[in-house]
C-alpha cells in the first residue's frame, strides 16, 4: 500500500516534492495539498494529474483522516507551526529546512515529540544522503585517514538576488555545512568566528560578501568554510578532511571531461537543485520507507536544534566579529 502524503506548500521545493512523490519514488502518494494561494495549489494538482483534495490551509490537511504523513514545505515561519500540529495529531513530518525559524522554536518541536514518545520528525538536510558525503564518511568512519584534525570547505553560489542579506550567508548558505559537518565528524561545536575578507566587486552595497566561518568541535578539530555567494563561476561544494594520517576530499560530481580547442576542461554545475537532486530523491525515499516500516531516521529534530544553536552564534559572531561559543544543552537520551 502506498503511503498517503499531505503537502503543505506549493512553492518551487513543494511542487518539487510532489511531483517526485507522484512519479519517481516508490510507495507514495500524494492525497492532499495546501498552500497561501489556493489557486497555485490547485493548479499543481491539475498539471501534475493528481488525485489529491485542495484543503484550506494546513491544519485542515493536517487532520484529515486519509492523510498518513506531512511534508512542510511551506514559508519558513510557518513550519514550526505545522509541524508541532502534525506532531499533536501523531503524524510522521517531513519538515523542509528551516526546522524552525529560531532555535528557540526548534526547541519546542523537540520537547514536543519527545513528549510524544516517538520519533515523527524528519529535517530536510540532503546532504547526508549524497552519494559523495556518505563516501567521504566512509573513509573517516574507516580509520584510513586517522582522526580529522581539521576541514576546509567553501559553500559558493553564482551570484544571489537582491533579498538576500549578510545574516543569511549562515541561515540559507551555511546551515547545511552545519549540519552535514556535525554528522560527518560525530561531533558538535563549541566556538564559531566570522571573518570578512575583502568585499567582492559583484555583491550589492547591503551584502558582504565572502565570509569564512571558523568552527571549533568539542573533540578540538578546526573548520574553516568559505562563503562566497557572488563567485560568477559555478555552484561549488568543496570539503576537504585532513586527517593524521591523510586527506580525504568531497568527491566533485560527475561530469564528461572535454578535449577541444587547445583544452582539457570539466564542467561546473550552475544550479544547486542539479548538484544535489539525486540525494532529493534518496532522503524522500528514506522518510516514506521509513513511515511505512514505524522507523523515522534522518536528520531529526534534534539535529535540526544543533543547527538552529550554531546558526545563531554564527550570526552573533559576524555581528560582533568576536569568538561566540556554541552552547548546546545535553542531548536527549531520546534521540540517542
Amino acid at each position: 500500500m502506498s503511503l498517503k502524503l499531505g503537502v503543505i506548500g506549493t512553492g518551487a521545493i513543494g511542487q518539487d516534492h510532489i511531483r517526485r512523490c507522484s512519479q519517481t519514488l516508490l510507495n507514495s502518494q500524494v492525497v492532499a495539498v495546501t498552500d497561501i494561494n489556493l489557486q497555485q495549489a490547485a493548479k499543481v494538482v491539475a498539471d501534475l494529474k493528481l488525485t489529491a483534495e485542495v484543503y484550506p490551509d494546513g491544519h485542515a490537511l493536517i487532520k484529515a483522516p486519509d492523510v498518513e504523513a506531512i511534508l512542510v514545505t511551506s514559508w519558513g515561519p510557518s513550519h514550526e507551526e505545522f509541524v508541532l500540529a502534525a506532531i499533536a495529531a501523531g503524524k510522521p513530518v517531513f519538515c523542509e529546512k528551516p526546522l524552525a525559524v529560531t532555535a528557540e522554536g526548534c526547541r519546542k518541536i523537540v520537547e514536543a515529540e519527545v513528549a510524544h514518545g516517538k520519533r515523527l520528525v524528519q529535517v530536510g538536510f540532503m546532504r547526508p544522503y549524497d552519494e559523495g558525503y556518505r563516501a567521504l564518511k566512509a573513509v573517516i568512519d574507516s580509520g584510513q585517514i586517522g582522526e580529522p584534525l581539521m576541514l576546509h570547505c567553501a559553500h559558493r553560489n553564482p551570484s544571489v538576488g537582491e533579498n538576500y542579506k549578510t545574516d543569511m550567508a549562515i541561515t540559507d548558505t551555511l546551515i547545511h555545512e552545519l549540519d552535514v559537518l556535525r554528522w560527518l565528524l560525530a561531533d558538535d561545536y563549541v566556538s564559531v568566528q566570522v571573518v570578512f575578507p575583502r568585499k567582492t566587486s559583484k555583491a550589492l552595497a547591503h551584502l558582504r560578501d565572502p565570509q569564512i566561518v571558523l568552527l571549533e568541535t568539542a573533540k578540538g578539530t578546526r573548520i574553516d568554510v568559505e562563503v562566497f555567494v557572488n563567485c560568477q563561476y559555478g555552484y561549488d561544494i568543496q570539503c576537504e578532511v585532513v586527517g593524521e594520517t591523510g586527506i580525504a576530499k568531497l568527491p566533485e560530481p560527475s561530469q564528461v571531461q572535454l578535449r577541444s580547442g587547445a583544452k582539457l576542461s570539466n564542467a561546473i554545475l550552475m544550479d544547486w537543485k542539479d548538484r544535489f537532486i539525486a540525494a532529493y530523491d534518496v532522503e524522500l525515499q528514506a522518510f516514506i520507507d521509513g513511515v511505512r516500516t514505524g522507523q523515522v531516521g534522518g536528520p531529526s529534530a534534534w539535529d535540526g536544534f544543533a543547527a538552529a544553536v550554531a546558526a545563531d552564534a554564527c550570526i552573533q559572531a559576524q555581528q560582533s566579529g568576536q569568538i561566540v561559543k556554541v552552547e548546546l544543552p545535553e542531548r536527549p537520551r531520546f534521540y540517542g
